[in-house]
């Protein structure tokens, strides 16, 4: 019997909506911060100082330093514009493939409203220094909490239109959904295990090498649950649609589907080589990450396959060249990141600019591309009418492939060049470039251009901004689009009949419970052994924990965003121990929550930083880094100089360590003021000696003291386990 319904076009709009939004602020953002790194410090006399004016003006703000905004930029595009595609995408295409209104229409405006939230207090709480210092995850814990909360209405909804279908079997796209939600939802509660002092501040429950590897479990998996298979969903019901064309090969989707899932969660220690983290897991990473170029090109070639015999059609419209350039984009990054995991291709790219350019081939190219994609695709569909006009699209195109590509080549180069810079020595065993500035000052050029590309990408956004708006104009949304299909009979619905995939189809629970399984295999053979085994974290006894004054310091780098220019990991290669000293050990980071090993080198790793120069030098540096370090892209911090050091959550702070494990006497919290005080002092006590008359409440002197115990607590030949 054939049953009347209607699809609910309106929340796909909403979502479709402000993914453009989002866009356009991330990718703006993006461009603001690209500009400050390079413009930085630009002196009045240079041509162009009032064109990059208001972009290091900006940096010079509190609010909107490139320390604060990166964690910005990354939010807005990854959780912002890429997160409500996947909704716009995942809300039309399941109620298609399902035969099905979603299944309840204010889970759905739940579902908008709490997202859009979402995003709002992370952008304002992000520039304000809320964050957990975590990258990917800097949102605080009210936020972490409502995001479980909106994901749980989204799974609801998702499962509850599962099961109220009128189509049989479950098509492959509906498989990535499955996956992606059972898996984000393990990752974020995992990751977001953290420790409150107050609404906006708490610390992460793990410490050093362990919270490392769980950051990383995430991080890595958070592109592949997040960033990856929905968007593989996506193209496997849209570019079928838009090429009217059926998916190349049914046996290659679900080898792709099932052996990615699988493999992926095992990849993330591959963001961690040549660290202290454990070599066991280490290799794990790397093995893992070569096995993933399988699966990964046999979802891009089931892909680009489907369009056999419709490559004319590709050259004429725009939507099938948007898909196609994703596509590719997504082969590359597979397989890049790949062998970016051997050890010898990661000693040479980790901590460089290489990085960057293999993260946005991703996310630019793979993810902005096919979004492009979706919204010109569906937009002319929700309102009834066409595109307004096709050669605009077309014009985004060319502008937006053009950005990619003045992006990533620049930065391709910039991460070779600077890395071999790192690495050069002179015929007598010195350090060519012994000083971190000096690289960076050479690959200044490919940061110009970088710039460059991110506004013809941002360009391009503009133009389908304009051609959304007129599209719009021309028709009217078809908020309840009319549809009929016939009732599911139980006995379909129960999966009589097939093959043994066939069975697994009809079963959208077993396929739940089936994948969380594969998932949740690898991060229990990596997470489990380096919680529980002491050996792979060998303490050392010199390592103490820090002073209430170097707390409250850490506490004000990890605000400031630091982590995102310095890492804190020296790696054991000559040319590092060489430039900064002894290299990491694994007992040295026992005590911090969270971890600070960075993932970016845009100035020197600071491990060793403690002692290396006196306090007057911090304290000029902090204020005008050019001052100490003529050529600085290092943004000012005037207002460290201006806040007073809020010691009120002294107590709370050192009695939230106590909770997770740091030996503090049991009587210390009542006292740690008092030891505040003191090394207050003597940091005073040392500037006035340099004719330094500083405030003594300031954040500056708290800033001073971390960065003057940071390695200071062993010595290359006094390490001892305890």
């Amino acid at each position: 019997m054939t049953e009347r319904f209607q699809y609910d076009n309106r929340i796909v709009k909403n979502f479709l909506f402000v993914t453009i939004l989002w866009g356009i602020v991330g990718m703006l953002v993006g461009l603001i911060i690209a500009v400050q790194m390079v413009a930085q410090n630009t002196p009045p006399e240079a041509w162009y100082y009032w064109v990059v004016r208001p972009f290091t003006w900006l940096g010079e703000l509190e609010w909107t330093k490139f320390g604060r905004l990166r964690p910005l930029h990354t939010n807005a595009v990854i959780f912002a514009f890429v997160g409500n595609a996947i909704f716009a995408g995942v809300y039309y295409s399941l109620q298609r493939l399902l035969k099905a209104r979603m299944f309840s229409d204010a889970l759905s405006k739940i579902h908008f409203w709490g997202w859009q939230l979402i995003i709002v207090l992370a952008a304002v709480t992000l520039p304000l220094g809320m964050t957990t210092g975590k990258e990917y995850s800097e949102l605080e814990w009210p936020i972490d909490i409502l995001i479980t909360l909106i994901w749980v209405v989204f799974g609801i909804n998702l499962f509850g239109t599962i099961l109220k279908r009128r189509e049989q079997h479950l098509y492959v796209a509906i498989w990535f959904y499955i996956a992606t939600w059972v898996t984000v939802a393990m990752l974020h509660i995992v990751n977001s295990i953290e420790l409150p002092i107050s609404l906006t501040k708490s610390y992460s429950w793990y410490a050093g090498v362990q919270d490392a590897l769980v950051q990383w479990w995430y991080g890595h998996n958070a592109v592949a649950f997040f960033l990856t298979t929905p968007f593989l969903g996506l193209m496997y019901y849209f570019l079928p649609k838009a090429a009217n064309r059926p998916v190349y090969s049914y046996k290659l989707s679900i080898i792709h589907f099932w052996s990615l899932i699988f493999l992926y969660i095992w990849a993330g220690p591959h963001h961690l080589l040549y660290s202290a983290l454990p070599d066991w897991a280490q290799s794990l990473g790397t093995v893992f990450s070569i096995m993933l170029i399988a699966p990964s090109w046999g979802g891009m070639l089931n892909g680009l396959l489907t369009l056999r015999g419709a490559w004319d059609r590709v050259r004429e419209d725009p939507v099938l060249k948007f898909m196609v350039v994703a596509i590719t984009c997504y082969g590359m990054a597979t397989l890049e990141g790949p062998l970016l995991s051997l050890k010898s291709w990661n000693a040479m790219a980790h901590f460089t600019d290489w990085i960057v350019a293999h993260v946005h081939i991703g996310g630019i190219g793979w993810n902005g591309m096919l979004t492009f994609g979706l919204v010109y695709w569906m937009v002319p569909r929700l309102f009834g009418t066409k595109l307004y006009s096709v050669k605009l699209a077309n014009a985004h195109f060319w502008l937006g492939t053009l950005g990619i590509v003045f992006y990533a080549i620049p930065l391709y180069f910039a991460g070779f060049w600077q890395s071999g810079m790192w690495k050069q020595f002179t015929p007598d065993g010195y350090l060519v470039y012994k000083n971190f500035l000096d690289t960076v000052v050479e690959i200044k050029p490919a940061y110009w251009l970088r710039a460059l590309g991110g506004l013809l990408y941002l360009g391009g956004a503009f133009i389908m901004v304009y051609n959304v708006v007129k599209t719009v104009k021309s028709g009217k949304l078809i908020a309840n689009e009319d549809a009929e299909a016939p009732a599911l009979e139980k006995a379909a619905a129960e999966g009589e009949g097939g093959n043994w995939h066939r069975w697994i189809e009809r079963r959208p629970i077993q396929m739940l419970v089936i994948s969380l399984v594969l998932v949740a295999i690898g991060g229990l053979f990596e997470l489990v052994p380096t919680f529980l085994v002491k050996s792979n974290i060998p303490t050392i006894s010199s390592v103490k924990p820090y002073t209430p004054l170097e707390l409250h310091g850490r506490d004000l780098y990890v605000r400031e965003g630091c982590y995102t220019c310095h890492s804190q990991m020296i790696r054991p290669f000559r040319s590092e121990t060489e430039r900064y000293g002894e290299y990491a050990k694994a007992g040295e980071f026992v005590y911090d929550h969270p971890f600070q090993w960075g993932s970016k080198r845009t100035g020197p790793d600071l491990l060793r930083q403690g002692g290396k120069y006196g306090h007057s030098w911090h304290y000029y540096h902090m204020y005008d880094p050019t001052s100490m370090s003529p050529g600085s892209l290092m943004p000012p911090y005037a207002h460290l100089y201006e806040h007073d050091l809020d010691t009120t959550t002294t107590r709370k702070k050192i009695e939230a360590m106590i909770t997770m494990g740091v030996p503090y006497d049991k009587d210390f919290p009542t006292r740690a003021n008092a030891d505040l005080v003191k090394q207050r002092d003597e940091i005073i006590a040392g500037l006035k000696k340099d004719n330094i008359d500083a405030p003594a409440h300031k954040e500056i002197i708290a800033m001073i003291a971390y960065l003057q115990r940071l390695g200071t607590d062993i010595k290359a030949k006094e390490i001892t386990n305890r």
